[in-house]
């Protein structure tokens, strides 16, 4: 899975979970949760999205290093096989 595919899967799952956000409006710096107005459960969905199209499952213990957009294809490159 190259950086293209990581980064439509990204953009497939928020698309999926907040439909009224324009990706190309979110700072990929800051918080997605804030970026995309996103809650506990939106977040919840939008990992489990991205493991089903990933094959990537991200630990609770590892949400910190996923909070921003950049942060989270940057952990997506990481942990692809």
């Amino acid at each position: 899975m190259n950086n293209d595919t990581i980064t439509t899967s990204i953009a497939q799952a928020l698309s999926r979970i907040a439909p009224e956000i324009d990706i190309d409006d979110i700072d990929t710096n800051e918080d997605l949760r804030e970026e995309c107005d996103l809650d506990s459960m939106d977040f919840l969905n939008l990992l489990t999205s991205i493991k089903q199209s990933t094959g990537v499952s991200i630990p609770e213990s590892d949400y910190a290093k996923v909070r921003s957009y950049n942060q989270l294809q940057q952990y997506l490159q990481m942990h692809i096989q």
